[in-house]
């Protein structure tokens, strides 16, 4: 009750606050965010001739824009008095462009509103063929060199110039479309009280093989057991997840 007044009360002072952040996570994020930044910036450093040469496969096969900036939904740590609390935030999302130029993302949107109310049947119709992952697989819009890059994660490389600017962390729940957010049961909400990441609980443990709810409670459960231990765990799990490409396409 203590801490439900107390949310109230920084409401009051910014409507878009998430939930409190506790007194005794304020070392482990402060600790994570520089652990953030130094691996972001080796990161990108050593893996740029390989995004060149991913940047130049793109231009090859679909002369364009380089990348694919797209609005998602994060979170942001901030202190108002006495407390530390996670606001909503949409910040603009980094990827390396694996579609054709100005693809038609009304087909997307229609697939995830059958992923969130886990309709079999119409994921079934969008896709063509029953597909096991719980992504969009048989895709039009995707180039060729798109494919083999989604699977093993290779689009999400830019993805650490959000890290480097804090609008993304190592690990954490993947980041929300506004329009998946809008389709969310008010449970599903709960996946957002924490800042998103490249890789994350669900990643590493059933990637795309189980239902929404399922991710959802596997994001909960990372949110809810965070600490440096369990980050290492999914950073050092996560190559090995990415080379296996399962629940990938």
């Amino acid at each position: 009750m203590e801490e439900e007044a107390s949310l109230s009360w920084v409401r009051k002072y910014d409507p878009n606050a998430l939930c409190l952040v506790s007194k005794n996570k304020g070392v482990y994020y402060r600790v994570k965010r520089i652990v953030d930044i130094v691996v972001a910036s080796f990161l990108l450093i050593i893996l740029s001739p390989l995004m060149l040469l991913t940047a130049i496969l793109i231009y090859l096969y679909s002369p364009g824009p380089l990348f694919f900036v797209q609005e998602r939904v994060g979170a942001k740590r901030l202190q108002y008095g006495d407390y530390s609390y996670w606001k909503r935030v949409n910040f603009r999302c980094y990827k390396f462009r694996t579609m054709k130029v100005n693809a038609d993302p009304s087909i997307h949107k229609a697939y995830i509103k059958a992923l969130i109310n886990n309709d079999e049947a119409q994921m079934t119709a969008l896709q063509g063929a029953p597909t096991q992952p719980r992504k969009l697989v048989n895709d039009a819009r995707v180039i060729s060199p798109g494919k083999f890059l989604r699977k093993l994660s290779l689009d999400e490389l830019p993805q650490f110039w959000n890290v480097l600017r804090g609008d993304m962390s190592l690990v954490g729940p993947r980041p929300a479309i506004p329009y998946e957010v809008e389709m969310y049961k008010p449970w599903h909400l709960r996946r957002l009280e924490v800042q998103p990441g490249i890789t994350g609980l669900q990643q590493v443990t059933a990637r795309n093989t189980i239902d929404f709810d399922q991710q959802v409670l596997l994001d909960i459960e990372y949110i809810t057991n965070q600490s440096l231990w369990l980050d290492l765990k999914i950073i050092l799990k996560t190559p090995l997840t990415v080379i296996s490409t399962t629940g990938a396409y």
